[in-house]
C-alpha cells in the first residue's frame, strides 16, 4: 500500500473507488443460478448474496448511487433492491469480480484470518436474527444484515491491507492486554470504527442500518441485538470457555428476558455446540 493511501482520509477515498471483492464460492452460486433461467429469481440471487457481506454492501451501494427521485424509502434488504433494479441488471451492472482470492494472492495468511471474520460475521447474523424473531422484531432481516456488515471495515482491511492487519494480529499476541482499537491506531493512525462510520455515510447506505450498527445507539433494543451478537460470536470464536462470555449470557438473557442459565442451554454453549438457528442464512464459508 503506497504512504499516500496512509490517512484515514485517503483510505475512505481510496476504498470508495475501488471495487469490493467477492467471495469465489459466492460467484460460484450466482454462476449457476445464471446458467439456469428457471433458478433466476430475485428471492434466490439473494439468498446467494446474503452470505456475502461485501457483495451485499456493493448491492445497497449501488441502489443508493442509482435511486430514483421518487424513492423516498430506505431500501435494506438485498432482495427488495434486486426487484427494484431487476435480477438482469444486477449480473450486468454488479459483475462476480474482483474475487477475495484474487485480491490476497499471496497473502494466504491474511485469507485465512478473512474467511474465519467472515464467518463470525455468518454466526453474528444468525444470532441477531434468531434473536430477531424471538422478540416479534418484524423487521428481522435489517438486523440480520446489521450483524453481518457490523465488521465490514475489518473485512476490508484484511483484503486491502493484509501486511498492517497481520502486523495489528502480531502485536495482539504478543501483548494480550492490548485493546483491538490501540492496535489498530498504533499501526494506522485511527481505528477502523471510525473508518467504517465515515465510509458508511460517504456511500450513503440507508442511515437504518448506519444506526443498527452503531454501538454508540445500544439504548435501541435492536442495536442491543445486533451488538450482543457480534459479541457471542466474536467470543465464542475463541472457544466456549472463553471468559467474555458469561457477561455476554448476562447480556443476552435482559434483552430476550429469560435467565443466563436459559440462554446457556439455548445456545447449547455447555455441550460445546454452536447454536444452529436458520441455517440458510449460514453456509460453510468456501475459498
Amino acid at each position: 500500500m503506497q504512504q499516500e493511501k496512509k490517512s484515514l482520509d485517503n483510505w475512505v477515498s481510496f476504498l470508495s473507488q475501488t471495487e469490493l471483492p467477492m467471495l469465489k464460492q459466492t460467484a460460484r452460486d450466482l454462476g449457476t443460478l445464471l446458467d439456469d433461467p428457471n433458478k433466476l429469481s430475485a428471492r434466490k440471487v439473494a439468498l446467494v448474496i446474503a452470505v456475502d457481506p461485501m457483495l451485499t454492501v456493493k448491492v445497497l451501494r449501488y441502489l443508493q448511487t442509482h435511486k430514483h427521485r421518487s424513492q423516498t424509502n430506505e431500501v435494506v434488504q438485498v432482495e427488495q433492491v434486486l426487484i427494484m433494479m431487476g435480477v438482469e441488471a444486477f449480473f450486468h451492472k454488479i459483475p462476480p469480480k474482483p474475487l477475495v482470492q484474487e485480491v490476497l494472492q499471496g497473502h494466504t495468511d491474511a485469507l485465512i484470518q478473512l474467511l474465519h471474520v467472515i464467518h463470525r460475521s455468518h454466526r453474528a447474523s444468525e444470532y441477531a436474527f434468531d434473536w430477531a424473531v424471538r422478540l416479534s422484531d418484524l423487521h428481522y432481516e435489517e438486523v440480520r444484515i446489521a450483524a453481518l456488515l457490523h465488521d465490514l471495515a475489518e473485512m476490508l482491511m484484511w483484503c486491502f491491507a493484509p501486511q498492517e492487519m497481520l502486523e495489528i494480529r502480531e502485536l495482539q499476541l504478543q501483548d494480550k492486554t492490548l485493546r483491538t482499537r490501540a492496535a489498530q491506531e498504533q499501526v494506522f493512525g485511527f481505528n477502523l470504527l471510525d473508518m467504517q462510520k465515515q465510509l458508511v455515510k460517504n456511500w450513503e447506505l440507508p442511515q437504518l442500518l448506519l444506526t443498527l450498527m452503531d454501538d454508540a445507539c445500544a439504548n435501541h433494543q435492536r442495536v442491543r441485538n445486533v451488538i450482543y451478537a457480534v459479541n457471542l460470536a466474536r467470543h465464542s470464536a475463541n472457544g466456549w470457555d472463553d471468559a467474555a462470555l458469561p457477561d455476554d449470557y448476562t447480556d443476552i438473557a435482559g434483552l430476550l428476558r429469560m435467565t443466563p442459565e436459559h440462554v446457556t442451554l439455548m445456545l447449547g454453549a455447555e455441550a460445546g455446540i454452536l447454536c444452529d438457528t436458520n441455517k440458510q442464512h449460514s453456509p460453510e464459508v468456501k475459498s
